[in-house]
C-alpha cells in the first residue's frame, strides 16, 4: 500500500510503501528512509523503549526522534507523529490502533485498501477542532471587543454580575 507523505515546515510531498502490521503498538518511520528523505527529526523529551513481538524489552535501540508530517490516501488526511526507528527493508509501518481507528476495507486478492469509515471519523475531528478553536477566541475576548465603541460608556451593564442577576419585574 503507497500513501502519500507531506513536510510540514516545506510542503514537499512524496509517495511511500506502508506496511500494515496488526501486532505494532504505534506509527513507524524507517531510521535510513527519514535522513535520504530528509524529513525534520524532533528529539523526544523521553526515550521510548521497544518490545519485540515475543514480550522482551529491546535492549539495542531505542526510539529517540519522531517526524511530525501530513499523511494522505485516496481522499483522507491526517496529521501524524511517527516515531523513527531501524525498520530495516520497510519504510513505514501502519499499526493497530490506526488500523482499528479507520478500519480499512482490505481486499487481499485484489490487494486493494478502501478507507470506507474515514470521513466519519475525520469530519467528527474537523468538528471538535471547529469548537477548540471557536473556545479558545471566545475566551481570549474582552468586553471592548465584543461590544462597539458606541456602547462602552454602558459596558458595566454587559459585566458578569449584571448578566447573571434577573431583572426587576414590573407588576
Amino acid at each position: 500500500m503507497k500513501v502519500g507523505l507531506e513536510k510540514l515546515e516545506n510542503h514537499k510531498g512524496i509517495a511511500v510503501k506502508v506496511l500494515l502490521d496488526s501486532e505494532a503498538i504505534g506509527l513507524f518511520m524507517n531510521t535510513k528512509f527519514a535522513k535520504e528523505k530528509e524529513f525534520k527529526l524532533e528529539r523526544l523529551k523521553n526515550p521510548l523503549l521497544v518490545q519485540n513481538i515475543n514480550g522482551l524489552v529491546n535492549m539495542g535501540e531505542v526510539i529517540t526522534y519522531q517526524v511530525k508530517c501530513n499523511m494522505f490516501f485516496k481522499g483522507h488526511v491526517e496529521r501524524v507523529q511517527i516515531d523513527i526507528y531501524n525498520l530495516g527493508k520497510i519504510e513505514i509501518i501502519l499499526d493497530m490502533p490506526w488500523l482499528a481507528a479507520y478500519n480499512p476495507e482490505i481486499d487481499w486478492e485484489k490487494k486493494e485498501v478502501k478507507m470506507m469509515y474515514c470521513l466519519l471519523i475525520c469530519r467528527k475531528k474537523k468538528q471538535e477542532e471547529k469548537k477548540k478553536v471557536v473556545r479558545k477566541t471566545e475566551e481570549k475576548k474582552t468586553v471592548e471587543e465584543l461590544v462597539p465603541r458606541r456602547f462602552w460608556k454602558w459596558k458595566r451593564v454587559f459585566g458578569k454580575v449584571e448578566l447573571e442577576r434577573m431583572p426587576v419585574q414590573k407588576a
